[in-house]
């Protein structure tokens, strides 16, 4: 009997080990988190807390100091180059090693090694894109530079010694979770996060969509939908520039006809909404004198943040403002002479290829009177827990095979090939070493030459007092639509032929009304004799910005910090007036009357507790629905007219044919369809409000989060944000997408800066640094930057200062 018991016992402490050593699902190995010596109890800590005062790196060559000021904020003070970004690598790892790697695993594909079968579609689509591929040509580019690859090598051999310096029990606890540890980081590593960059800017495309429009419904229908410029627009390059001094070369349009596909279904696009506003005034329209420029990138709203803030300085530069983990310098920032600001310029740089194969086994595609030989590139997706996925991607001279018959394809001898910049070689790492370090105008546009995909709108000031803005990328210089629709790949004259001279890609400096900015909008007017085309042209927050800087003579940093928080509707300000105007009053309920009148009453501005914001979102989403009925519900992939071409055939050609509604025969013109859709808004907003026993107030409708990279991991989340705004407004924070970094920068003796993201400098959740800001963020708020002239300038700002040296 006592052995029958002994058994029993046995059996069940070895149950138990098992069960608290092995991951179910998604749980993790519950003995491992909650160990009381490397669980996630060790993660409940805060930097300032546990600094050490030296520390050992191996591969320094002379000491290096490191202050952090209240905000976490490390300024590093190096001797040499590969020192700074030898410490830049282990100082990101510190904060935000778990995102670092992540993020590359994302680019990469590899998401399923640590999450499981979930991501294998996810990893497939990746694949497909060629995220490799990219990553690849850009090393490969980057390794003809013998000084950069010095620099590339250091920064990862900083982020491989603070890996190889942990204890399991030190790991993020995102590691703890998921049941995984961190692998050494490359050069590649590097490469992937900036090709996550250009996709997440650059990966959008509507070649197929536009195909199965015109399909359905014609040309001159898409043309009028889909114009590639409107009526109202304000281009980033004013429309006063001559470009008459450019030497242009054009590409005339060969007799062809575009392929006449159906596609159902299309890969998954970045979402629309990345973007950004920035802007500079000149000395002469600054209050100070002294130029101001200012930048806020608009991105997912993510835990960690996406933007890792640092000083970076050594005796020939100092320079701050915010990095992306995983590369050398800073992205967005400033140093004593410039600062520089990004926004994606909208450029069509990713067209498709129709591939005729030879036959199913694929090993030759017709292109004019031959037959060429693909390439074979077999993906091994690692899955955990599960056997390897095999896909088998083909590559042409266009790019991969990214639709055939295995992956959303049409036919067993089709494929739709991927040309796309992103592919490009390209050096765009050197761009930001260079602009770190760079005085003056000359040496921004010489950094910019490096610069090939996602085309961005990079705007500068100096304290010299230049301000400019170029639409920087490596871009094809077209034949009209050339890469709108679907295009033949067995022809040549579809072809990419040439490339804009980058000298002649479009840029200003200087210009007389003495302010230059972007936001997404159109690069040019008519007259820049390039052929330019993008399908998402921002419409709204350029012309609210640009008004602004016409509304009066002079501009300081309130103004800067007034127009970053700006929450004005002009989509709101210009068809609500017409709405009113032809709406029957005489049927309304009283519900419906009162929420009419809040409407009546409202200013366009969609602060936090406008209710008018709340009525507007549901009236226009419901309005937006209704028009393009026939749109919606298709058995092909498709695109919807833009918010602004919507508004602007409603107002001015209100019996529009498309406005009729067959289910609903009493709907036939605009002044129908804005009646039906207001009283289905006031109904929705009831009904939802009896649902959640919310109010009105816009921040409470929008319920704007920041949510973990983890699937928003409520633990480690912050949700229901009281902050205005919305898409397509200055403010453009919508409910999980907005302003990731907010910068302003103005340029006197000394630099005179302010920054803020909805984040905090630590990536662990255990730490006060983890989401410190979003409050002040929240709030319009700022944290003055603290530039500092040397190491050992004396400041009660300074937290606290490590010593780095060299190990032995």
């Amino acid at each position: 009997m006592k052995s029958v018991k002994f058994l029993v016992s046995l059996l069940f402490t070895l149950g138990i080990f098992y069960g608290l050593n092995t991951k179910f699902g998604d749980i993790p190995p519950m003995g491992k988190f909650l160990s009381p010596n490397q669980g996630f109890w060790k993660n409940e800590i805060t930097e300032s807390d546990v600094a050490e005062e030296v520390l050992k790196i191996p591969g320094l060559k002379n000491p290096v100091t490191v202050n952090y000021d209240e905000s976490l904020i490390p300024h590093v003070f190096a001797q040499n180059d590969e020192d700074l970004y030898r410490t830049q690598g282990y100082i990101t790892a510190q904060h935000r090693l778990w995102q670092l790697e992540f993020q590359t695993f994302a680019s990469g594909g590899r998401l399923s090694e640590i999450v499981g079968e979930a991501a294998i579609e996810y990893d497939r689509g990746q694949r497909r894109k060629g995220m490799g591929f990219g990553a690849d040509n850009a090393l490969k580019e980057m390794m003809k530079h013998p000084e950069e690859v010095k620099l590339l090598e250091a920064y990862r051999d900083g982020i491989n010694a603070y890996i190889e310096s942990l204890s399991v029990g030190e790991l993020p606890v995102e590691y703890k979770i998921l049941d995984y540890q961190p692998e050494p980081w490359t050069t590649k590593k590097t490469a992937l996060l900036l090709m996550y960059m250009t996709d997440m800017l650059a990966g959008g495309d509507a070649d197929l969509e536009n195909t199965n429009f015109v399909k359905l419904f014609g040309k001159e229908t898409f043309d009028l939908l889909f114009p590639e410029f409107y009526t109202d627009q304000d281009p980033v390059i004013p429309q006063e520039r001559d470009w008459s001094s450019f030497d242009v070369e054009k590409v005339e349009k060969p007799d062809v006809d575009f392929p006449s596909d159906f596609i159902k279904e299309t890969m998954d696009k970045p979402n629309p909404h990345n973007g950004s506003n920035n802007w500079a005034i000149s000395p002469a329209k600054s209050v100070s004198g002294n130029p101001i420029l200012a930048n806020d990138p608009h991105l997912q709203l993510n835990l960690p943040s996406i933007w890792y803030v640092m000083q970076l300085a050594t005796p020939e530069k100092n320079t701050f403002g915010a990095t992306l983990p995983g590369a050398l310098g800073v992205i967005i920032g400033f140093n004593q002479n410039i600062a520089w600001g990004v926004t994606n310029a909208t450029r069509d740089v990713k067209d498709w290829y129709k591939i005729e194969f030879q036959d199913a086994s694929r090993k030759a595609y017709k292109y004019d009177d031959t037959w060429r030989a693909t390439t074979e590139v077999i993906e091994e997706i690692k899955v955990k827990g599960e056997p390897v996925v095999y896909d088998t991607v083909i590559y042409t001279h266009y790019g991969p095979v990214t639709y055939d018959h295995t992956h959303k394809g049409n036919g067993e001898k089709v494929g739709y090939a991927m040309k796309w910049g992103g592919h490009l070689p390209n050096n765009n790492q050197q761009t930001f070493l260079d602009l770190n370090k760079a005085k003056n105008y000359n040496e921004y546009a010489a950094a910019l030459k490096h610069f090939t995909a996602p085309a961005q709108n990079f705007v500068f000031a100096s304290r010299e007092g230049d301000i400019a803005l170029w639409v920087q990328g490596e871009l094809a210089n077209k034949w009209a639509e050339q890469g709108k629709f679907l295009m033949d790949g067995s022809d040549s004259r579809y072809e990419w032929q040439a490339f804009i001279p980058q000298n002649q890609n479009a840029y200003v400096k200087n210009p007389e009304r003495g302010f230059v900015s972007s936001a997404n909008q159109h690069p040019t007017d008519e007259k820049y004799p390039y052929y330019v085309y993008d399908d998402g042209y921002e419409t709204y927050r350029n012309r609210v910005i640009n008004n602004f800087f016409r509304s009066k003579e002079k501009f300081g940093v309130q103004d800067f910090k007034d127009l970053q928080s700006n929450t004005f509707s002009l989509k709101a300000a210009e068809l609500i007036p017409t709405m009113l105007d032809s709406m029957d009053r005489s049927s309304l309920t009283a519900n419906e009357a009162q929420m009419l009148s809040t409407i009546e009453d409202w200013d366009f501005n969609s602060s936090i507790n406008a209710e008018a914001a709340t009525i507007w979102e549901k009236w226009w989403s419901n309005l937006y629905r209704m028009t393009w009925d026939e749109l919606y519900n298709l058995d092909v992939s498709i695109d919807r007219p833009s918010a602004y071409q919507t508004t602007w055939l409603l107002k001015n050609q209100p019996n529009y044919a498309w406005f009729d509604r067959k289910e609903t025969p009493e709907i036939e013109t605009a002044k129908d369809l804005y009646f039906q859709s207001f009283r289905d808004a006031v109904q929705d907003l009831t009904v939802w409000q009896s649902r959640t026993g919310k109010s009105l107030k816009w921040m409470d409708y929008k319920g704007t989060y920041v949510g973990h990279l983890l699937q928003a991991q409520p633990a480690f989340s912050r949700f229901n944000l009281p902050i205005g705004g919305n898409s397509g407004i200055v403010n453009a924070t919508s409910q999980n997408h907005g302003p990731s970094w907010r910068m302003i920068v103005e340029l006197g003796d000394e630099p005179n800066a302010f920054g803020i993201y909805p984040g905090g400098q630590s990536g662990n959740p255990g730490s006060k640094f983890y989401d410190n800001m979003i409050d002040r963020w929240t709030a319009g708020e700022y944290i003055p930057l603290f530039f500092m002239k040397s190491a050992d300038q004396a400041s009660d700002r300074i937290l606290f200062s490590q010593n780095l040296s060299p190990a032995k």
